[in-house]
């Protein structure tokens, strides 16, 4: 994330089933989404898109489910 204006500039995804949650950062890095969108999104639970708000939550000390 941008330090300035918290947008989303990229990712980094190593694992199993990585290429069906980098499609959530790619939307989001094209709609010039921001780290406070992604933590005030709502993602259905229990999945692995949930990764993406979990991550980021978890970035800013403010994880749920891991």
């Amino acid at each position: 994330f941008d330090a300035k204006t918290g947008e989303l500039l990229g990712a980094h995804m190593v694992g199993a089933e990585v290429t069906e949650l980098i499609q959530g950062y790619v939307v989001g890095r094209q709609l010039e989404t921001t780290e406070e969108d992604l933590m005030n999104t709502v993602f259905p639970h229990p999945t692995l898109s949930e990764m993406m708000h979990e991550s980021v939550l978890d970035a800013y000390g403010r994880v749920i489910h891991m």
